[in-house]
């Protein structure tokens, strides 16, 4: 009995009341279409960032620095994430209709059936920067699809921190969360305030700074060079600004030989990344 109490939704819920409320709305507008648009989600409560998918939450959850205010899973997601006893979970967990969760992100979003509210990680400084031999820094992308895939590109190639500025960046979100794939809390996120002065002052720590830019001088692989990488990317459209294409040690182009000479931001950090990679390992 207490499962299943722990499975219903109550009527004074925070989705029961999404409820009723999108019913009162859909009363007072055009009859309920087949092929009706697409609805937006609504805000977080202050302080709190809702983040979901399955990899997105199961990630969160093994995250300790990560604080998990509330969960809201289907029964079928629920199943899928191995779940166990919700109520042996340090934060409540109510069961709701895939319906509800679409309240929240809009019915765009792909949730998968869970969803959580938690306190956003705390980006750092640079000070906070360890002995990692491999960072990306961001010169103003701001797009929350493009900067998570590349974070899930910065794990998966062993990259050590993110720098991004406070500024022109996308704020921790469930879409930034969601393109990211779990990357999210796996990787150190720094924030400056001013790019240039970081990367000098990546310069001051070893670091070789590469600029990457479709008109380079010189391609990737020929120009990569030390024990410590920082791969410098820019915005879509714009590019890398003029001050930081003046401070990084060297502008380089990836080598493609094709009818396209550009790639989007993201993919180029893939491919940045591996070439780095090599570099650093001496292949």
């Amino acid at each position: 009995m207490s499962d299943e109490k722990k499975y219903t939704t109550p009527k004074d819920s925070h989705y029961a009341r999404l409820r009723r409320a999108h019913r009162d709305n859909q009363s007072k507008g055009e009859p309920r279409r087949r092929n009706r648009p697409a609805l937006p989600g609504t805000a977080a409560p202050e302080g709190l960032v809702r983040l979901y998918g399955l990899h997105t939450v199961r990630a969160a959850m093994d995250n300790p620095k990560r604080k998990i205010r509330s969960m809201f899973i289907t029964r079928n997601a629920a199943q899928r994430m191995e779940l166990g006893d919700p109520a042996a979970l340090p934060f409540p967990v109510e069961m709701v209709e895939p319906k509800a969760i679409d309240l929240l992100t809009g019915t765009d979003a792909v949730h998968q059936g869970v969803l959580i509210e938690a306190e956003p990680l705390r980006p750092k400084s640079l000070a906070a920067l360890g002995d990692t031999p491999l960072v990306l820094v961001l010169d103003q992308v701001t797009d929350p699809h493009n900067v998570g895939a590349i974070m899930r590109s910065a794990v998966a190639f062993g990259a050590g921190a993110l720098i991004t500025t406070a500024r022109h960046s996308p704020e921790e979100s469930g879409v930034l969360a969601k393109a990211a794939s779990g990357a999210l809390e796996h990787i150190d996120h720094i924030e400056v305030r001013n790019l240039a002065a970081a990367i000098e002052e990546l310069h001051g720590l070893g670091f070789f700074t590469a600029g990457l830019d479709s008109e380079g001088p010189a391609i990737l692989e020929e120009t990569l060079q030390g024990e410590r990488i920082a791969l410098v990317l820019g915005s879509e459209g714009k590019g890398l600004r003029q001050k930081t294409r003046e401070t990084v040690k060297a502008l380089a182009r990836l080598d493609m030989p094709g009818a396209i000479r550009s790639l989007n931001v993201s993919n180029a950090t893939a491919v940045a990344l591996y070439v780095a990679r090599r570099t650093l390992s001496g292949a």
